[in-house]
């Protein structure tokens, strides 16, 4: 591992802030980050597309301590599957919202691309299914995104 690369055991959750929800009425959050990369297990430059659905419960997610948490992933090394539940796990301590659905599309390697996604709500995650949207294929996915 170069110098300068770090694990993804010091992704750093600490860069997140919170800041008090406005509202106790229920709404959605949705946020993307267009350009979010990091360091495959190769040490190589792997580039992925994140989008957020967040429906706040007491906090809300600060944005610039998002990007820098965000920016900060540059020199980690970690692969897609580890990341997408490092990321999903520190919103889900940091934030605690009522529900938060992570969907990460990574850039073809070797001439495959992912796509990940993790919601809250899955009875799976420990949710009780009771916004169930993702069952019902393309309409309950963040940003209507297909691949």
């Amino acid at each position: 591992m170069s110098n300068k690369a770090k694990t993804y055991k010091q992704i750093d959750k600490s860069i997140l802030k919170r800041l008090p929800n406005p509202d106790k009425r229920a709404y959605e959050i949705k946020m993307k980050v267009p350009e979010c990369t990091f360091l495959g297990v190769q040490e190589q430059p792997d580039f992925a597309e994140v989008y957020m659905s967040f429906y706040p419960g007491n906090s809300i997610v600060e944005l610039k301590s998002m990007k820098l948490y965000f920016s900060h992933l540059r020199n980690i090394v970690v692969s897609y599957e580890r990341l997408i539940n490092i990321v999903y796990d520190h919103f889900m301590e940091t934030y605690e919202p009522d529900r938060f659905r992570l969907v990460m599309i990574c850039n073809p390697r070797g001439g495959i691309s992912s796509k990940m996604t993790i919601d809250s709500d899955w009875k799976a995650r420990g949710g009780k299914e009771k916004f169930a949207a993702w069952e019902q294929g393309q309409q309950g996915d963040v940003w209507n995104i297909t691949m």
